[in-house]
């Protein structure tokens, strides 16, 4: 396996060059050799900005395949990359840029209503910092809009898998986003873990319905790279719409959170009796816990196991995972076992690792562990005496090995004396049919 993120790139493109790894709603797609050429292309437009090794380049971009296109380009160039969430706007957007001292912005123009070309031009007018608008109002065609250059006289491509790559925020517990830094080899590993707890192959077909600014996007893009499994890819999800589309692809695999599951079974009762995804071998959670009760109601609509719920963190990505085709009990009531490389413990308020059954704080290591924060007076508090990461998360590991989550650490409602998990409230809530 390549230790570098455009090594994967290249990978593909020599082993299956025709294969179809990414196809979007309207229509579009990209074959490995294509992926490699439209991102060379890309970075060689990006590289007469001035982009290079050690560029802070950040991107504020929707589910689309230009934006993996400028994920794997700036890859090639061995930049620092930064994305950003597509919903934050003025203040978030200023910090983060103002923090990394970024170089280019690269922004969508106006996307879902927000002219995201205007803040980017008004943030660069504050300090020094280029601006790349990609227009998504432009018609849509087999050509990407993207700039492109001549990827000749490109110099050669990073080589080294530790360096820093890629800065993703998170808002954690602390009032200000927390930056954190990835190297190519960490992102690798958490997208490497999920494959080999899912047994990804390129039989299977995923759709991408969240942002690919989140940390699971880059892993996504690695494991399609790794495995051949076809992403499918939506800017926007509708949930009347998206689910219809959705099938139309003939997914093998569905995700992620609450609301998607909600509008899947939506569509399938509407579409009546007959399967709306017959094709479907599994589900999965991420991002926020799936409920034992909606667990429940995908297994009796879909008939598959239920929703495997992944369990990672910005700074960890891909933990733990039960396999989709798992017991119920384990879908509904754990995240699984660790995925291959990483370890697990449990710590009590007094560091004293705790044995099975028992709660306490959950502490990590493993090969996609973070580099660390931008700011580097929090990484004290990250790690502890042994080099274990404090996941901020409590929980347990059951007699089968598999983690259990009860809540937050910086969560607890204390009433009456009593200590509640603000994540069970959530739970109740999200299935409470007065919440809509």
């Amino acid at each position: 396996m390549s230790e570098t993120y455009w090594g994967l790139v290249e990978a593909a493109a020599e082993t299956h060059p025709e294969r179809v790894v990414l196809v979007d709603d309207f229509g579009r797609s990209l074959t490995n050799s294509q992926l490699r050429y439209s991102a060379a292309s890309a970075a060689a437009a990006l590289a007469e900005r001035g982009v290079g090794i050690g560029s802070v380049v950040s991107w504020q971009l929707p589910t689309t395949l230009e934006t993996m296109v400028v994920m794997a380009a700036l890859a090639r160039l061995g930049a620092v990359q930064n994305p950003i969430l597509p919903i934050w706007r003025e203040s978030e957007v200023r910090f983060v840029t103002d923090q990394l001292a970024t170089e280019v912005l690269i922004v969508p123009g106006r996307w879902r209503g927000f002219d995201h070309s205007a803040l980017a031009l008004k943030l660069a007018k504050k300090r020094p910092m280029s601006v790349v608008v990609i227009d998504h109002d432009a018609p849509i065609t087999e050509r990407l809009r993207l700039p492109v250059g001549d990827p000749v006289g490109l110099l050669a491509p990073p080589t080294s898998g530790e360096d820093p790559r890629w800065v993703y925020y998170s808002s954690g517990t602390t009032a200000a986003p927390k930056g954190v830094r990835h190297c190519d080899r960490s992102v690798i590993a958490g997208s490497a873990g999920v494959v080999g707890m899912f047994g990804a192959s390129n039989a299977d077909v995923n759709p991408i319905t969240f942002p690919v600014s989140h940390i699971g996007g880059a892993a996504m893009l690695a494991a399609s790279l790794l495995t051949g499994m076809r992403l499918v890819l939506f800017d926007t999800f509708d949930p009347v719409l998206t689910p219809k589309a959705v099938a139309a692809q003939r997914p093998t695999m569905l995700g992620s959170a609450t609301p998607f599951f909600v509008a899947y079974m939506a569509a399938q009762r509407e579409h009546g009796t007959d399967p709306l995804f017959p094709y479907l071998r599994g589900c999965v959670g991420g991002g926020a816990p799936i409920t034992a009760e909606l667990g429940r109601q995908v297994r009796e609509t879909f008939s598959v196991a239920g929703v495997a719920n992944a369990w990672g963190l910005t700074e960890f990505p891909v933990v733990t995972s039960p396999p989709p085709d798992g017991e119920p009990d384990v879908l509904d009531h754990t995240v699984g076992r660790p995925v291959p490389g990483v370890a697990v413990r449990v710590v009590d308020e007094c560091e004293r690792e705790v044995g099975p059954g028992e709660d306490g704080e959950l502490r990590l290591k493993g090969p996609q562990c973070f580099l660390g924060y931008v700011d580097e007076t929090l990484n004290a508090d990250a790690f502890d005496a042994d080099g274990w990461f404090r996941s901020g998360d409590r929980g347990r590991i059951d007699a089968g090995g598999n983690v259990v989550i009860t809540g937050r650490i910086k969560d607890a409602i204390i009433r009456n004396a009593e200590t509640i998990s603000a994540l069970e409230i959530e739970g109740v809530l999200a299935i409470h049919p007065a919440v809509t």
